[in-house]
C-alpha cells in the first residue's frame, strides 16, 4: 500500500512555485504520491506534469476532473502530455462533479451524470490507449480525423473515478482502473464500496480495481480544536447527497466524524484500518489545516508508514 498527500498551495505568491516546494518536501519526507484537486483555478494535469518533472521521486495524480464542461479529446491531450512529461508517473482522476458548480459555473444542466461518465470513460480509454477514437454516444462524440497520440505516453494513463454511489461504482468497475473515494471511512469501504466496484470489475473481466482512499487527517495533540476546524472546513460536503450518504454509511453524522485526527499512534492505527478495509493506497488531505508544524508532523508520520508498507 502506498501513502501520499494532496497538495494545495493557495496562499500569496506564485502557486506553481509554492506547489513544487511542497512536493519536494513531501518527497523528502518519504511520501510516495502527490495529488491535485480541480476547481476553477490551476489546471491540475499541468500542475501534476510540472511537479512530476521537478520532483521525480513522486507519483502524481489529479483528483479529480469533473466530466461536465470537458471533452474526452481535451482531457486525453492533457493527460497524455502529463504522462509523457513524468515518464509514466501520472494518474488521471475523474469525477461527476456537483450540480451547483456545474450549473452555476458552466451554465449547463447537470443531467444524466452516470450516462455521461460511461461515455466519457469509453471514449477516453480509446484515446489514451490508442491515440484514436471513433465514439458516437447519446451525449458525446469523439473522433480523430488526425492522431491524438502523444509520443512518450504510449503506456496509457491510469483512469480513476471519484466514485462512491452504486451506479458510479458499477461504471468505474467496468470501465476504469480504480476509484478515489473521499470521506468514505473503513466501514463504508469494506461493506459497500470495495465489494461493489470489485464485483463490477470481475463481471467485466477487468483486473482488481485500485482503491485510492482520500482521507481528511492531521496529526495533533489538540484533537478537539482541530476537529472543530475540520468540521467547519468540510461542512460543504454534507450538503451533497453522495457525500452525505457515504458519511452515514461510515457511521458518521458530520463529515468531520470520518476525519482522522489524533497523535501518531492513533493515525497509524486508522491507516491500518483503511488498508484492512481494502484500500490499496491512502492519500491524506487537509494536512495543513492545523498549521505548518502539524502538517510537517503529519507528513513525517505518513512518510514512515509509506516506508513500512514498502518493506
Amino acid at each position: 500500500m502506498t501513502v501520499g498527500v494532496t497538495l494545495s498551495a493557495t496562499g500569496t505568491g506564485n502557486q506553481i512555485d509554492a506547489t513544487v516546494r511542497l512536493a519536494e518536501e513531501a518527497a523528502a519526507a518519504g511520501l510516495r504520491s502527490a495529488w491535485f484537486g480541480q476547481t476553477f483555478g490551476a489546471d491540475s494535469p499541468q500542475l501534476a506534469a510540472i511537479v512530476g518533472r521537478e520532483v521525480p521521486d513522486l507519483q502524481v495524480g489529479t483528483s479529480a476532473i469533473p466530466v461536465f464542461g470537458r471533452h474526452p479529446l481535451i482531457v486525453s491531450s492533457q493527460a497524455q502530455t502529463a504522462q509523457a512529461a513524468t515518464h509514466g508517473r501520472y494518474h488521471l482522476g475523474l469525477a461527476l462533479g456537483t450540480k451547483h458548480l456545474t450549473e452555476s459555473g458552466f451554465g449547463i444542466p447537470f443531467e444524466r451524470p452516470i450516462a455521461r461518465l460511461r461515455e466519457f470513460l469509453t471514449a477516453l480509454r480509446q484515446l489514451t490507449e490508442t491515440g484514436t477514437a471513433d465514439f458516437h454516444g447519446e451525449l458525446l462524440t469523439a473522433g480523430t480525423p488526425v492522431s491524438a497520440r502523444v509520443p512518450g505516453a504510449e503506456g496509457g494513463v491510469p483512469l480513476l473515478v471519484a466514485a462512491m454511489g452504486p451506479q458510479a461504482l458499477r461504471a468505474s468497475g467496468e470501465l476504469a482502473d480504480g476509484i478515489l473515494p473521499y470521506l468514505a471511512g473503513p466501514k463504508a469501504l469494506a461493506e459497500h464500496i470495495v465489494p461493489a466496484v470489485t464485483a463490477a470489475a470481475e463481471a467485466a473481466g477487468r483486473p482488481a480495481p485500485r482503491i485510492v482512499a482520500l482521507v481528511s487527517g492531521v496529526v495533533t495533540d489538540d484533537v478537539d480544536a482541530v476537529r472543530a476546524k475540520v468540521t467547519e472546513s468540510l461542512a460543504f460536503y454534507e450538503q451533497i447527497p453522495s457525500y452525505a450518504r457515504v458519511i452515514e454509511l461510515s457511521g458518521g453524522k458530520r463529515a468531520s466524524d470520518v476525519a482522522v485526527i489524533g497523535d501518531e499512534e492513533a493515525i497509524a492505527a486508522e491507516v491500518r484500518r483503511y488498508r484492512d478495509a481494502g484500500a490499496t493506497e491512502v492519500v491524506f488531505s487537509g494536512t495543513d489545516l492545523a498549521g505548518e508544524a502539524a502538517r510537517r508532523r503529519t507528513w513525517a508520520l505518513l512518510g514512515e508508514l509509506a516506508a513500512g508498507s514498502a518493506g
